[in-house]
């Protein structure tokens, strides 16, 4: 069956392909740099700008720590992306409301939830790491935005559980 989105769809999955390795590819680069700040420190914070002071072994450790977060979001991106490939796929199949993309839904909503605490564990971070001369300064600000996204996906997961239920009662009684 034709859907009238079908290409939509199979771009989405594309971009969504893609993304998966582009999230790999972050992943293995902040590794490389968290590995070489230990290797050669002083090239590495001279390279991000940071500046040589007294206190310098602080903005290392806070760039660290992020450095750290980030490579620990590389996994829960990973768990996001291909829950909406699937999602897309069973959409594509023209059979979206199945147990397994509320299951799905959750999944994200719970990943998502927990990269947002991560994101305000950065800017906690950024907020006391300073040197006598500079701040960390990675551009944090908090949103309330990301957080309603996560519960608008804890209740469509739960949308898609009842409709999920009432198609199975539906071809259940035919």
């Amino acid at each position: 069956m034709s859907l009238p989105h079908e290409n939509a769809l199979r771009a989405s999955r594309k971009v969504l392909s893609a993304l998966v390795v582009i999230n790999v590819v972050y992943g293995l680069a902040i590794a490389g740099l968290l590995t070489w700040s230990f290797l050669n420190k002083d090239w590495v914070m001279t390279a991000l700008g940071v500046r040589p002071a007294l206190e310098r072994e602080s903005m290392v450790r806070g760039m660290r720590l992020v450095a750290f977060i980030g490579i620990l979001a590389v996994p829960l991106v990973h768990v996001v992306l291909t829950r909406v490939l699937d999602i897309v796929d069973t959409v594509r199949a023209g059979n979206p409301f199945i147990r397994d993309n509320a299951r799905r839904m959750q999944t994200i909503a719970w990943t998502l939830l927990v990269m947002q605490v991560m994101s305000v564990l950065i800017g906690i971070v950024a907020a006391r790491t300073r040197s006598e001369v500079q701040q960390l300064d990675i551009n944090w600000s908090f949103s309330i935005t990301p957080w309603i996204a996560v519960l608008l996906l804890f209740v469509l997961a739960r949308v898609f559980e009842h409709g999920a239920r009432m198609r199975a009662d539906l071809e259940g009684t035919v």
